[in-house]
């Protein structure tokens, strides 16, 4: 970056706490962060809000934004019926050149195809892709993708194939990462249409493919990235989140008498923390876009907003855009 801070629009209007806990979360990002920072939203709202704060050594500016886009709004008819919306406002900054990145807690659909609209799709991208860690128990594995593409072709495994080792050469420092494909079978025959016909070109590419891995496999890190579609991808995710919701109650009532409550207390946070990355990250970033978007969940509070903005920091620092373009146009 050449020693210059990072510049990351904030939909300041976007999640269920704002902007009280958006505005909360980018003064600590502020205060921790080389990052330069543009609350987007109603300019009276934020204002309020900065108000009780100290802020003056903060570089922390607002921008405009008149209208807001609900969740019970149609994503493409709101995006047209609602120019001046914070998340389009946010969107234009990055397209313009005047931010680095644009993190937003608002609605998933709306964010998804603003981006799209604004800033577009890297080229041989057909649909954006999400993915990271499912467990802390494996924190050098990432899995792509986790839920934008319920129905896939090979091209698009291979797709998110190249933006995972990207991310996790990038992001999580490994060399050369191992990238396996989900199935129900180690053996090269095993999977479905879609796995079977996605393998021959993952064997043939220039990727460190070690071919197919089960599901048991995914919290011993037997393999850096792995890809599936959407639909396995996210019944994945909420698996292991509601796996660690369970084992966290069980333990509740098992060691309740048993154990001091503090002792208790800080297990189940422990757990949480293992089996439920993207709430503590607060969501993650979505790859294929022409910019670096980062969706939030909306129940995030300030915690989650400081790390979302930490983490588009490091994506930017890390040249991770231009290097998933490069990467996917040797592809």
């Amino acid at each position: 970056m050449g020693g210059k801070s990072v510049k990351v629009a904030i939909d300041a209007m976007g999640g269920d706490y704002a902007p009280q806990e958006i505005v909360k979360g980018a003064i600590q990002a502020a205060e921790k962060d080389e990052v330069e920072l543009m609350l987007v939203g109603g300019e009276e709202a934020i204002q309020r809000e900065l108000k009780e704060y100290d802020v003056s050594s903060l570089r922390i500016r607002v921008v405009n934004a008149s209208e807001v886009i609900r969740e019970e709004e149609s994503p493409v008819t709101a995006l047209r019926q609602k120019p001046d919306a914070s998340v389009l406002v946010a969107m234009r900054l990055v397209k313009e050149g005047a931010a680095d990145a644009v993190v937003s807690m608002g609605y998933t659909g709306a964010v998804v195809v603003s981006a799209i609209e604004i800033l577009g799709k890297l080229e041989g991208i057909r649909r954006p892709t999400a993915g990271t860690s499912l467990l802390e128990l494996a924190p050098n594995t990432v899995v792509f993708d986790l839920g934008p593409n319920a129905d896939c072709r090979p091209g698009d495994l291979m797709n998110f194939a190249v933006i995972g080792s990207v991310v996790a050469q990038k992001i999580l420092h490994i060399s050369n990462p191992m990238v396996a494909l989900l199935s129900n079978g180690a053996e090269e025959g095993k999977g479905n249409l879609l796995v079977k016909s996605a393998y021959p070109l993952f064997k043939k590419s220039r990727l460190n493919f070690i071919g197919n891995i089960e599901g048991n496999d995914i919290p011993f890190g037997r393999a850096n990235v792995i890809v599936c579609d959407g639909f396995t991808g996210n019944i994945l995710l909420k698996f292991c989140e509601g796996l660690g919701d369970s084992i966290i109650e069980r333990l509740r009532v098992t060691l309740d008498k048993r154990l001091p409550k503090e002792e208790l207390d800080a297990i189940i946070s422990d757990l949480f923390a293992l089996t439920h990355i993207a709430d503590v990250a607060g969501g993650g970033m979505i790859y294929g876009l022409n910019g670096v978007v980062w969706i939030g969940h909306g129940r995030s509070k300030a915690a989650q907003i400081a790390e979302s903005i930490h983490q588009v920091k490091l994506a930017v620092e890390t040249n991770l855009l231009e290097e998933i373009r490069l990467e996917l146009r040797k592809l």
